[in-house]
C-alpha cells in the first residue's frame, strides 16, 4: 500500500491485526493470497452482499457472482464505487490489483478474461470479504 493513500477508513496496524484474524490481517493488509479452494464463499450461492472484512463495505452482490473454477470467489462487477485498483508489479508481472475504497484492504486483482457483460473477473480472497445473505 503506498504511504501517500488515504482511505476514509482509518485504523492503525495493531488496530487492525486486534480485529482481524492471522489470515485476512494477511491478505488484506500486507497483500497476501489464500490458498485456492480454502474459501466458503467460493460456493456461496444465496443471494446477498460480499462486503470487506476489514470495514463491513458492501463491495459485491450476489447477482454479480459466477463460477470461474479457479478456487477462488469470482464477480464480473463490483458495487459502484465500492472497489478501487491500482497497478501490482509483484512476482515479475503486471496485474491489476483490487482493494476497498473505504479502507484500502487488498481484495485481490481483476483480469480481462471474465464473462459477459463486462468481460472483467474480479478474483477475490474470500478471506477478505464476508457475506451478508439477503434479508439480514
Amino acid at each position: 500500500m503506498s504511504t501517500t493513500e488515504t482511505f476514509p477508513v482509518q485504523r492503525t496496524d495493531e488496530e487492525w491485526r486486534a480485529i482481524l484474524s492471522p489470515e485476512a490481517y494477511r491478505v488484506l493488509r500486507r497483500h497476501g493470497t489464500e490458498r485456492a479452494g480454502t474459501s466458503p464463499l467460493d460456493r456461496e450461492k444465496r443471494p446477498g452482499t460480499f462486503v470487506c472484512a476489514g470495514c463491513g463495505t458492501p463491495v459485491f452482490t450476489s447477482e454479480t457472482k459466477f463460477d470461474s473454477g479457479t478456487g477462488w470467489p469470482s464477480f464480473f462487477r463490483p458495487i459502484e464505487g465500492a472497489v478501487a485498483t491500482r497497478e501490482d508489479r509483484s512476482f515479475f508481472m503486471r496485474r491489476t490489483e483490487v482493494h476497498c475504497a473505504s479502507c484500502g484492504g487488498h481484495l485481490g486483482h481483476v483480469f480481462p478474461d471474465g464473462p459477459p457483460p463486462t468481460g472483467l473477473r474480479y478474483c477475490m480472497n474470500g478471506v477478505a470479504m464476508s457475506f451478508t445473505p439477503k434479508g439480514e
